[in-house]
Parts: structure tokens; C-alpha cells; sequence
């Protein structure tokens, strides 16, 4: 029997198989520490990449659940005139699709697709001036105006305002600003502008971005919890423990013939591979057996939902496409474009692999366009877009094969056609809802926060504009929620769109963050940019070989079988394709010695053989 687990770190990437590399350990490290790996290569069997996908559906049922939750919260009794199943139904079905074209051919990180609350804050600004005035206290709220009435500003108490039976409408006009954000959000994304705009954000830009997508929704967490904090408060012991405490745990190896000819034996780190699986599993037991399964009504549908439902444009309606839809579509549009690039670049950091190239962030935001094109004609009031928690997720596993991606992708796609199967989501309780978003959204904020490192964080300029991005971002949004006169310029559609954007916290730590960094005089060393580097994060990428940084850079460009098309796309449209001169990266240079390590080995090559030591 071995003394010491393998002396290896692994580093699981997006390659095209969803390759696991191996790097060697140095000699003088003789425990494996909380995020080093066993010895694994060639891509991971279908049964563990099946075990990954569900992680990742749990984690996007809890954003779903919570999103749809705080929406028809707003509704009366009755106010909805189809089962709410066949809203989650059209829900899963549009981020399938949305998530296997984003890892086919969109920015190719494995990024899973999802509701976001860049959807939910325009659609509640939206949705409340179709209520009656409703003036309610903090001492004497419910739970559910609380729930409420963590996003949605104010009630609308004007003359404008009309009767509980225009709900159908109100959902239809959601719908018609989800069509209208996904068709702005693949224009801008067909004309490159996002893309261009990419490389001019800097540490300083992205990372309070990311702090701020992790403080964002901490209501809502505690909202979620607050149903029963014990289940929520065992469930993330629970996640804790088995990422971080048992971690490095080694299972027996077992024998698993990879990609190669060759056979190996293989330990799994099972606790942390299945951090999200074991602990909901086991919470969700609990629940069972006490009797204390919390699920909403607003989700149960009081008759039973179909097994086999085709999802459809117009199968309630078609979106109704109104002045104040286009308003609200312009502010989905703007949020979630900024929140996709906070995730593009997130997930490249935690992959190890270089910042997202131009062609790739414009493929990325096109695609999700279309995704949220396809949600909306489908009757969702939700769009798709990168899902921060499930990029949490990749970290906290350290684990993110682009096979996994797809599992997704095809897993959501068959929950899509059987709401039956889709109501399932909704028996989670809401506690273990909380807690999973809890424990990913911290390790979107943990990510942000060790990205100023890569600036001069002593620079009285950085303190600033850090500062004022993450402080402001927060302070507009409960400002404006807070205020007892709403922002009104008396044209309706500008009131919304106002609200809208001033009401999202990170599309404002993106902009204030953006526009300072890009105003204020600074080196590009007191940026974090580096000599000669191209940013953003380029510390990390530095210290890469050669070989390896190529290959690397190979992860972000199109299918083979897509490449032969470059040539014949127009050439308004060549931004969604690699230039030339993108694959030699002659313009990135060398670094200081000791920045961070190479955690980047050559994708493909063959894992080397254990020696003999380290098969006793």
C-alpha cells in the first residue's frame, strides 16, 4: 500500500474531449493540498461526466426555481392561464439548446446556460405597474411581499395602472423584451462590438465585476434559506466538508482504460468530484424523512402536468412586443451581455487557459442572443445567459470538461420535453435551493477578490476606482429601492428602461468600472496589464510554455468542420472567426520569474506512465 497519495496535481480542461492533464508535483510537497488532483488522463467515462452534468442541472434548478419563484410570486391566485410545469418546461428546453450551441460553437467554454437575475430585475420594473398600489411595511410584510419586495421597486399607484386580469398580457410583454434583448444581444454580438470592447477591460474592470455578481444576490440566498435554516445551514456544512475537509480523499484506484492504448489505474476524489450531488442527496433525505420538504405553490401545478409536451412558438401566445418591451429588452440586453464577459473571463481563470479572444466573446454573446430568442417565443420570461453559479460550481469541483457541458445541454433538452419530469425540480426545498446558490456564488466572489493581486493594488488610483465600482453598484440599486418617490420622466418606456439599468447591480460596477479604468491615468503595469501583454489576466498566462499556450489558444477556435466556412462569411461578420495572426501570439512576451505556476500542460499528449515508486 502506498504511504502518500500520487504525486501529481491534476487539472481538468475544456479540451476537445475534455481532456485531464497531469502535471508533476515538486518533490518537497508530500500531502496533497485541497485543490490538487489524482493522477487521471484521457476524458473522464461517461459514468462520472453523467455524475458532473447532474451537479450542474441541481445547480441550475436552483437558479431556475428561484428566478420563475420570485416572478409569479407577483401573481394572484389564478393569474396564470397555463401550467407553471410547461413555463419550466420551456425554460429548460431553451437553456439546453442555448448551452450546447454556446460549447459547439459559441466561446466553447463549458458554460451552461441559464436564467439570470440580469432577466428577472427589468421583468419585475416591467411587471409592477400592472399591480394596484399596495403600501406595505417592513414590520408587517409576509413572506411573500418580502420575497417581492427584495427586487421590485415599488407598486404602481397611477391612473395607468390596470386590474389583476391583464396578468396573461403583462407575461406576454416579459416575453416580447426577452425576444427583443436576444435579438440586441446577437447583433451586437454578429458586429463584434462586446468583443472588441473585451481586451480594454482590465483586472480592475472585471474583477469588482465579479465581486459584485457574488454580493448581488445574497437576499435572495437568505430569502431562500430563511424557510428553514437548519436544513440550509446542514446542507452547506455538508458541501463544505466534502470539497474542502475531504477534498484530497482518495478512493481505492480503480482500473480504467483511457483514450490511450494503454490501461492505468486511477484515484477519483470522489467527496470533491460529487461536493453538490452528496450533500443535496443527503439533505434531501433528511427533508424527506422529517416531513419538512418545503417546495412553493407557485410552482406546483394543481393538475398534473403532461410527460410529453413538444415546446412550440405561440403555445400560449406570441410575445407582445410594446414600447415598454423594447425599454425592458434594452436593459436585459446591456446586463446580461456584461454579466456573459464577467463569465467568460471567470471560467478561462479557473480552466487556466488564456483570456477569451475577441472572435470568441462575439460567437459567445451571439449565440446566447439567440438562445434568449428562442426562450422568448417559447413563453418564457426569462432569457438564457451564463450561469454564475454553475462557473462557481467548476471551481468548487475543479473539474470542467466540455463533455460535461453537453450532457447539460441534452439533459435540460429532454426535462424540456416532459414537464412532468421538469416539476421535479420543484419538489427541491427551497433551504437546499439557497444553500447550493450560497455556496457557488461565494466562490464567484472569492475569484474576484484574488484577481486584484494581478494589479497595483497599493496604487491610490486602483483603491479608488475598486472602491468606488463595487461601492457604488451596490449602493444605486437599494437606493433606488428604497426611494419613496420613483424616477419618473413621464414617458413610460424611459421610466423602465431607467429603472431597469439603475436597478442592476452588475452591469453598474461594469460600466463605473470600465469607464474609470479607461479615463484615469495609469500605467499599464498599475493596470495589471503588463509589457506588452494583451489583457486581461495575462499574469496567469505569462509564465506558459510555448507549446502549450498555442494549444491552449486552439480551445477557444471553431469546430474543424465549421472552419472551412470562415472564408465564405461575409466580411462585416469575420469577427466570429480566429484572425491569422491569433494562433502565433507573437505579441505576448515573457514575464517575471515566480508570478504563478504552470498549471497548463500540453492538452493531448500522452499521459506519462507511474514509476515505480509511486505504484507501491
Amino acid at each position: 500500500m502506498s504511504q502518500s497519495p500520487p504525486n501529481a496535481i491534476q487539472l481538468q480542461s475544456v479540451g476537445s474531449q475534455g481532456t485531464l492533464a497531469t502535471l508533476p508535483r515538486p518533490p518537497d510537497v508530500q500531502n496533497p493540498s485541497s485543490d490538487s488532483w489524482a493522477s487521471l488522463c484521457g476524458p473522464p467515462p461517461w459514468g462520472l461526466s453523467c455524475l458532473l452534468a447532474l451537479q450542474h442541472i441541481l445547480v441550475l434548478a436552483s437558479l431556475l426555481c428561484t428566478s420563475h419563484l420570485l416572478l409569479l410570486q407577483s401573481l394572484p391566485a389564478g393569474g396564470l392561464s397555463f401550467s407553471p410545469a410547461q413555463l419550466l418546461a420551456s425554460s429548460l428546453f431553451a437553456c439546453g439548446v442555448s448551452t450546447s450551441l454556446q460549447t459547439w460553437m459559441g466561446s466553447r467554454l463549458p458554460l451552461v446556460q441559464a436564467p439570470s437575475l440580469q432577466f428577472l430585475i427589468p421583468a419585475l420594473v416591467l411587471t409592477s405597474q400592472k399591480l394596484p398600489l399596495a403600501l406595505r411595511t417592513p414590520g408587517n410584510c409576509e413572506h411573500r411581499a418580502r420575497a417581492q419586495a427584495s427586487l421590485v421597486l415599488r407598486l404602481c399607484g397611477g391612473p395607468g395602472c390596470h386590474g389583476l386580469e391583464l396578468w396573461n398580457t403583462s407575461i406576454r410583454e416579459v416575453s416580447g423584451a426577452v425576444v427583443v434583448s436576444g435579438l440586441l444581444q446577437a447583433i451586437l454580438g454578429l458586429l463584434g462590438g462586446p468583443g472588441h470592447l473585451f481586451p480594454r477591460c482590465g483586472p480592475l474592470v472585471l474583477a469588482p465585476s465579479l465581486v459584485v455578481a457574488g454580493l448581488s444576490v445574497y437576499r435572495e440566498v437568505a430569502l431562500l434559506c430563511s424557510t428553514h435554516w437548519g436544513l440550509a445551514s446542514l446542507l452547506i456544512v455538508l458541501m463544505v466538508v466534502c470539497s474542502q475537509h475531504l477534498g484530497s480523499c482518495l478512493l481505492p484506484p480503480r482500473h480504467w482504460r483511457p483514450a490511450s492504448t494503454s490501461s492505468t489505474h486511477t484515484h477519483i476524489l470522489a467527496f470533491r468530484l460529487l461536493s453538490v450531488l452528496i450533500p443535496v442527496a443527503c439533505v434531501w433525505i433528511v427533508s424527506a424523512l422529517l416531513g419538512l420538504s418545503i417546495i412553493p405553490g407557485e410552482l406546483s401545478a394543481p393538475t398534473k402536468a403532461p410527460w410529453f409536451w413538444l415546446p412550440h412558438p405561440a403555445e400560449w401566445d406570441w410575445p407582445l412586443l410594446t414600447p415598454r418591451a423594447l425599454a425592458a429588452g434594452i436593459s436585459m440586453a446591456l446586463a446580461a451581455s456584461t454579466s456573459s464577459l464577467g463569465c467568460y473571463a471567470l471560467c478561462g481563470q479557473l480552466l487556466r487557459l488564456p483570456s477569451p479572444p475577441p472572435h470568441a466573446c462575439s460567437r459567445g454573446l451571439s449565440l446566447e442572443g439567440l438562445g434568449s430568442v428562442l426562450a422568448g417565443l417559447l413563453g418564457s420570461p426569462m432569457g438564457t445567459a451564463s450561469s454564475f453559479p454553475n462557473v462557481g460550481t467548476v471551481g468548487l469541483l475543479q473539474a470542467g470538461p466540455r463533455r460535461v457541458a453537453h450532457l447539460v445541454g441534452l439533459f435540460c433538452m429532454a426535462l424540456g420535453l416532459s414537464p412532468r419530469l421538469a416539476q421535479l425540480l420543484t419538489t427541491i426545498p427551497l433551504p437546499v435551493l439557497g444553500g447550493v446558490l450560497g455556496v457557488t456564488q461565494a466562490m464567484v466572489l472569492s475569484t474576484g477578490f484574488s484577481s486584484f493581486h494581478l494589479a497595483d493594488i497599493d496604487s491610490g488610483r486602483n483603491v479608488f476606482i475598486v472602491g468606488f465600482s463595487i461601492f457604488m453598484a451596490l449602493l444605486l440599486p437599494r437606493g433606488f429601492r428604497e426611494a419613496s418617490v420613483l424616477l419618473k420622466t413621464g414617458w413610460s418606456p424611459l421610466d423602465v428602461l431607467l429603472r431597469s439599468l439603475l436597478t442592476e447591480p452588475i452591469f453598474l460596477a461594469g460600466l463605473l468600472g470600465f469607464l474609470l479604468e479607461n479615463t484615469i491615468p495609469g500605467t499599464r503595469l498599475e493596470r495589471g496589464l503588463g509589457q506588452g501583454l494583451p489583457p486581461p489576466f495575462t499574469a496567469r498566462e505569462a509564465p506558459m510554455p510555448q507549446k502549450s499556450r498555442e494549444k491552449a489558444d486552439q480551445e477557444y477556435e471553431l469546430p474543424f468542420s465549421i472552419q472551412n466556412l470562415c472564408p465564405c462569411i461575409p466580411q462585416p461578420l469575420r469577427c466570429l472567426c480566429p484572425l491569422p495572426q491569433d494562433s502565433g501570439n507573437e505579441e505576448r512576451g515573457p514575464s517575471e520569474p515566480g508570478e504563478t505556476v504552470d498549471l497548463l500542460p500540453d492538452f493531448g499528449d500522452q499521459c506519462p506512465q507511474p514509476s515505480r515508486g509511486q505504484s507501491q
